[in-house]
């Protein structure tokens, strides 16, 4: 500092605000150019993060000068890779690249005899069987260490403890004491909507040293009926009384039916902690209406509450639920997985459709009859084409959209109609939102396929659909549309786009 300053913007500045600079490199370079000394251990730092910051990516294309075409940048798109000295260096000998520490183990949580086994669709199920035991897992063989491992029974771990103190071996199926290196567990994530495993995984959770599936039903020296039960015992869950209050306001003035529709919407997706006692509070409003006039049908208490719990059921398989996930009552003997296949293929089947729709066709422009024209004749193609209706809004989508569901639908043919929202799947006869029916998860980053089984009813309802409809696709995310292209070549066991089907986005 020599004590010369400057004037700028009324503040004084001496020469301690002025950045370092060489006129020496300022002239060998012909560029802009600060020096900077750096002489504290961060230099290291930030030399290092420079070097390893990772590789360049450059997109090119090379054409000839004589010849003059458009470029398509998507089609034509090249990724080029530079691989510096430093990194080409490490790779030559075999240098650890990356790791995480410390390392998490995923721990599986499912039901008994309902594991997750993975096959290629070509294996032999017959050898495969015979080969590999599925019956151990991670968890079945956590209980198994907590039974006769003396080191587990002193430790008296949680699931998500035991990756500390044990390793799993993938190949031997079992559980080995760990020597060294940090390691967490962590259980996979399970929706409250999945009902029992949830409650299962929330057990596990919170339940110390647990020697099998019905150790962890029993609650100071009481079987429970289901792990939600036994969890609610346990005061792992919250009160019910946001949903008593809800039901006590509704049974005021709504009718029964109303009332029943309400409690399924409650149990579907409120996930409360205790239904049966909901169920036990609430069931002479639930079956009021079958009560008063059963002086007049003779009906029994105990068919009244069969009544009563189909009407419910009914409303539950609407919503993708079953009564079974909520043991209301011990002896309710609900529908066969046949019954409840027929009973879903006969719902879409007869969906209701009005003479005014049915004759939409007779008044379609010209627009909408090359496309409806263009649709129609690919119902029955062997090899059906896929179609993308586009148009602003007015130019009459949704009208051709009823239109060609009405013709199906009226000749006895099942048309599933799905929309990205729920307010355009509610214009739609008979839409549902495409998550609610291909179980498409709502964070598709997690989990990029769709919880359907193969022997559910919803499997065979995609088999038997003659069209499927999504309005408003370009709304969707990409990876809904590719886990739903997953789902129909699994079902169909066809690897062509969209598995054959007939799709109209």
């Amino acid at each position: 500092m020599d004590c010369r300053c400057v004037r700028v913007r009324n503040h004084l500045l001496d020469n301690r605000w002025v950045v370092p600079y060489s006129p020496y490199l300022l002239a060998l370079f012909d560029c802009h150019l600060n020096v900077e000394i750096c002489s504290t251990v961060k230099l290291v730092k930030y030399l290092y993060k420079y070097v390893y910051k990772g590789h360049d990516r450059v997109s090119f294309y090379i054409h000839s000068e004589n010849t003059f075409e458009d470029v398509d940048e998507i089609l034509d798109f090249q990724s080029g890779r530079w691989v510096a000295a430093a990194e080409a260096f490490w790779w030559i000998f075999r240098f650890t690249l990356n790791k995480m520490t410390p390392s998490v183990y995923a721990l599986q949580v499912h039901l008994p005899g309902e594991q997750m086994v993975s096959f290629h669709r070509r294996t032999n199920l017959a050898d495969l069987v015979a080969d590999v035991d599925f019956s151990k897992t991670m968890l079945t063989e956590f209980f198994y260490m907590n039974q006769t491992n003396k080191d587990a029974q002193k430790l008296n771990l949680l699931y998500k403890q035991f990756p500390e103190f044990f390793v799993w071996s993938p190949d031997k199926k079992r559980w080995s004491k760990r020597k060294r290196r940090k390691v967490v567990g962590r259980l996979v994530t399970v929706s409250p909507a999945e009902g029992e495993r949830y409650f299962l995984r929330l057990l596990l959770s919170s339940v110390c040293g647990p020697i099998s599936f019905d150790r962890l039903l029993t609650v100071n020296g009481v079987h429970m009926a289901s792990y939600r039960e036994a969890a609610f015992q346990m005061d792992l869950l919250q009160s019910d009384t946001y949903i008593e209050d809800t039901l006590d306001e509704a049974a005021t003035f709504q009718m029964p039916s109303s009332l029943r529709n309400l409690f399924a919407v409650m149990l579907s997706f409120c996930s409360p902690s205790n239904p049966k006692y909901l169920w036990e509070r609430y069931e002479f409003e639930l079956s009021r209406d079958y009560e008063k006039n059963s002086s007049l049908t003779g009906y029994t208490p105990q068919y009244i509450r069969m009544l009563v719990l189909q009407e419910i059921s009914k409303f539950l398989e609407q919503m993708g639920k079953s009564m079974d996930d909520f043991h209301l009552v011990p002896d309710y003997l609900g529908a066969t997985l046949d019954q409840r296949i027929t009973k879903e293929i006969e719902t879409e089947r007869n969906i209701q459709f009005t003479e005014e729709d049915l004759l939409l066709s007779s008044k379609l422009n010209a627009g909408q009859k090359f496309a409806y024209s263009s649709i129609m004749k690919q119902v029955f193609s062997p090899k059906k084409m896929k179609f993308f209706i586009n148009g602003p809004g007015g130019t009459g989508k949704t009208f051709l959209y009823r239109s060609i569901l009405a013709t199906l639908r009226s000749q006895g043919y099942i048309a599933i109609a799905v929309a990205s929202s729920g307010v355009a799947a509610s214009i739609l006869p008979g839409g549902r939102t495409a998550h609610s029916r291909f179980k498409i998860p709502l964070d598709i980053s997690g989990n990029k396929s769709c919880q359907v089984s193969k022997q559910s009813s919803t499997a065979k309802l995609l088999i038997e659909a003659k069209l499927i409809l999504w309005d408003e696709a370009s709304m969707a995310k990409k990876e809904t549309i590719e886990a739903f292209d997953m789902l129909l070549k699994d079902i169909m066991e066809c690897d062509d786009p969209f598995s054959g089907k007939l799709v109209v986005f």
